[in-house]
This record gives C-alpha cells, sequence and structure tokens, in this order.
C-alpha cells in the first residue's frame, strides 16, 4: 500500500462511520492529553452535559457514560449491565445490528426472546404487542433506530409507547442516528440510547457513550457481566472523580469530539444537520435512479443515514470492479449486507453535502457508460 499516495489523493468515505471529518476535528488531535488532567478531566464533563442536553430538556433525568471501544463495546456494555440475572430481553430485529444485539445476549447467556423481520421490512408492530402479551417474563426490550443493515428507520416512538405500557426497560441502538435526526428521550421513553463518537456527530472512531435515566442506572450496581465494559462502574468513575475513566481513555478522539460537537451546534443543530443529510439523502436516490439504479427500500421507510441500491438487473454488475472505479474518483463506497439480494450502500452522512451527491452522480454516470469493464 502506498501511503504516501493516498495521503496526496484523499477519498470521500460515504459510509455510515468511519465518515468523513473535517479539517478542523483532524487538526484537534494534534495535541496530546494526560487522562489524569484536571483539564482533560473537565472536558470529559462538558461533553456528558452537552450530549445529555442534545437529547431532552429533562437534563436531570438522565446522565451519559462515556465507554473506550467501537459502538458494539458501548451496546455490549449496556446489554450485559443492566439486565438482571432474572432478567428476559425481547431483541426486535430486523437488520444485522439487531441480531448482533440477540448474540451479545446469548454470549453473556443472558435470557432473550427474538422478534426477526425481514431486512427489508417494516417492524410489525402488532407482533411486537403479542410476543409481549404472550411472554410476560420479558423485563427489556432493545430495538436498532436506524438498521444500517438496510437503511431502514425503524419505528422507535410506537415501540417505546408498548414497552411503557408494560413496564419495560427500553433500550435503543442509536448508533447511527443520534445526532443527525431529532429527539427527544422523554418523550421516546428511552432509559438507554447507545451511539458513537464517529456517527452522525461527525468526530472520529475510539469510544461509543450511553445516555441513560439515572434512576435505572442506579439500581445496576453489581449487575455486569464483565469487568471492563460495567456500564454501571464505568459512570460511578465518572461521577465521583470529575470525569475520570476507570481505564485509558482515547485522548486525541475525545478532544476530536469535542470539536465535533462545537461544529454541530454551529451548523444550527441537530434539526439543521438532519436537514443536511436529508438533502443529501434525496440528491442521491433520485440521482441513482435517473442513472437506472433501484434503491432497496421505497421512500417511506428510508432513513436520510445510508441508502441501498439494487444491483442493476443485466447480470453484468460487479460491485468490486466498481468499488475500485469510484475510489480511483476520490469516493469509497459500502458493500451490501442483505441476505436475500445483491446490493450496496451509500452513506449520505459526515462532512458531505449536496454537491458532493452531485458529483459521485456524475463519476457513477461515467462508470456506467462504460459496462464492459464489470464483465
Amino acid at each position: 500500500m502506498n501511503i504516501e499516495q493516498f495521503e496526496n489523493n484523499p477519498y470521500l468515505l460515504l459510509t455510515p462511520g468511519p465518515l468523513s471529518t473535517s479539517k478542523r476535528v483532524k487538526a484537534a488531535m494534534l495535541k496530546d492529553w494526560c487522562t489524569w488532567d484536571n483539564e482533560y478531566n473537565e472536558l470529559v464533563q462538558e461533553i456528558r452535559s452537552r450530549l445529555v442536553a442534545l437529547a431532552t430538556k429533562r437534563t436531570g433525568r438522565y446522565t451519559t457514560v462515556l465507554m473506550q471501544g467501537s459502538g458494539s463495546f458501548a451496546v455490549e456494555a449496556v446489554i450485559g449491565t443492566v439486565i438482571p440475572k432474572n432478567g428476559k430481553l425481547l431483541v426486535i430485529a430486523n437488520g444485522a445490528y439487531g441480531q448482533r444485539i440477540a448474540r451479545m445476549a446469548e454470549v453473556l447467556n443472558i435470557d432473550a426472546a427474538v422478534l426477526t423481520f425481514a431486512e427489508d421490512a417494516a417492524i410489525d408492530l402488532s407482533r411486537v404487542e403479542a410476543a409481549l402479551e404472550q411472554d410476560p417474563a420479558i423485563t427489556h426490550a432493545a430495538v436498532v433506530h436506524c438498521e444500517t443493515t438496510s437503511g431502514m428507520l425503524n419505528p422507535i416512538a410506537d415501540i417505546g409507547r408498548i414497552a411503557k405500557r408494560r413496564g419495560l426497560v427500553y433500550i435503543v441502538d442509536a448508533m447511527s442516528s443520534f445526532g443527525g435526526i431529532p429527539m427527544e428521550l422523554n418523550e421516546l421513553a428511552i432509559d438507554y440510547l447507545i451511539s458513537s463518537a464517529n456517527k452522525c456527530i461527525q468526530g472520529v472512531p475510539g469510544f461509543g457513550f450511553v445516555i441513560a435515566d439515572k434512576e435505572r442506572l442506579q439500581q445496576c450496581a453489581g449487575q455486569a457481566r464483565s469487568l471492563s465494559l460495567d456500564l454501571y462502574d464505568q459512570w460511578k468513575q465518572m461521577e465521583d472523580h470529575n470525569g475520570k475513566w476507570r481505564f485509558t481513555s482515547p485522548t486525541h478522539v475525545v478532544r476530536a469530539f469535542y470539536e465535533a460537537m462545537r461544529e454541530l451546534e454551529e451548523e444550527g443543530g441537530v434539526a439543521r444537520r438532519n436537514a443536511r443529510y436529508a438533502e443529501n439523502q434525496r440528491t442521491l436516490s433520485e440521482g441513482m435512479r435517473a442513472l437506472g439504479f433501484r434503491t432497496l427500500l421505497p421512500d417511506g421507510l428510508q432513513s436520510p443515514i445510508i441508502t441501498s441500491f439494487l444491483y442493476p438487473e443485466n447480470g453484468s454488475f460487479r460491485f468490486k470492479a466498481f468499488y475500485e472505479k469510484l475510489k480511483a474518483k476520490g469516493f469509497v463506497i459500502y458493500p451490501g449486507k442483505i441476505s436475500h439480494a445483491d446490493t450496496f450502500r451509500i452513506g449520505n452522512i459526515g462532512e458531505v453535502n449536496r454537491e458532493d451527491m452531485v458529483r459521485l452522480l456524475a463519476a457513477i454516470g461515467e462508470e456506467m457508460q462504460r459496462p464492459a469493464q464489470y464483465e
């Protein structure tokens, strides 16, 4: 691999994260930080407060825990900490990331029921109601908000109402949506919302975070099935020691995230960012349809985060060749993840705007005029 060539010819990441970040966010990582330093720990505390304020107006009810690792580490920290030994989890899954939650529960030996829907199908709320009716042992429910397997946006408000009618603890994996889609945790009845630094807030990879109902979290002492992923202990350490992490924190990533949060505020907040992402997605979908591609999902189920496209039906399309040609032109897209259809995905989030989508469409149009290369 020619690192110098890559650095001189960077590409735009059109993925659901990691994603393209601003020069300002990258520059924030040029200074080294000490994990014990008060200035750094106060930065952590400000990030925690800002995240709660981004999620709800009921700031006194919620708290934030930062957790080292990818977003999946944070999801597993929640699953492994908040469900007691006599609890039971309902996983509502219509994609790979919902199934990953189910797999976590299995590995952690947590009693779980999995309600599975097709990857390109909307969640049937009547089936959710029926599953809870048939199994009164269920104490917790978990769902993915934006299932990036397909680009589906799931009905977390409706599921939350069902969960709360039955007194369940409600867990939402908002990995790819938080910061890019407006939401109010209190109105959505969410007890634990999980996301990551390198998604819609447009930071870089290195930690995930959990915005939690404080009273719920306080009841979780001693329940964790892991030392490193003990969500309660991580929270208690940060609460009692002014933002100090239990183990070595990703200091450069934290500083970059703080800068990314400032950028989000300067852009006009989540509503304005959502509008930009939605315009990106609309421009992309309309342009791809004009080029002969079909979207996997109807517009009514489509999120503004990532879009799945079906392979052309002529049989000559080869994704790897298509990917490499676009990469050479400065665009990196994503392979598909649907089990029953040939698809590829294009992300609409990050430091990306409508003009970038127009340039991408022009590049795809040029490539599709030369189909022989995919034979």
